[in-house]
């Protein structure tokens, strides 16, 4: 009997069309709150996991090599905007939109003014590409202060997990 319920099953899922169930459900118990509490991301989905991007120099034409300041790649704002743009070009080139981030992780390097991370630069940053006209929702984000990143000038890295039906 247990076979011949797990063969319907099994034979049920495997004729549904293959994003019959494909979603991405959002999870947010505050309204006011900047993140969501959770995603959960349906069978049928489609992901793209994005390794961490570091910002870039406030002035493009500069190679990272000649970069000798923090103030030469911007505050963390300025930094969190930079990696956040490339996290979107990455997206775009695999057919994705920024709606369609579910999970942000933030790496946070002490700002060498003050010794601790700009938690609240990092959100300035954020709600330029979050909760904004053209990308009304959130995302499930961690933030970690951690004690260096690869390069001396850098003050965040953000690593990116993206979901949508499956084409």
């Amino acid at each position: 009997m247990r076979f011949k319920m797990l063969f319907a099953a099994v034979l049920s899922a495997a004729l549904l069309p293959s994003g019959a169930h494909a979603q991405v459900t959002r999870i947010k118990s505050n309204p006011q709150a900047i993140i969501l509490d959770a995603a959960k991301v349906g069978a049928g989905a489609e992901m793209l996991y994005v390794s961490g991007q570091l910002p870039s120099p406030v002035d493009p034409a500069k190679p990272m090599a000649d970069v000798k300041s923090v103030e030469e790649m911007g505050d963390t704002k300025t930094q969190t905007i930079s990696a956040l743009g490339k996290i979107k070009k990455i997206l775009e080139t695999q057919g994705y939109k920024m709606s369609d981030t579910i999970k942000l992780s933030l790496f946070l390097a002490p700002d060498p003014k003050t010794g601790r991370m700009d938690f609240a630069g990092a959100n300035e940053g954020f709600k330029t590409f979050f909760g904004t006209a053209e990308t009304p929702v959130t995302v499930a984000r961690s933030t970690f202060q951690v004690a260096a990143l690869v390069g001396p000038y850098y003050l965040i890295e953000i690593e990116a997990i993206a979901a949508k039906p499956a084409a």
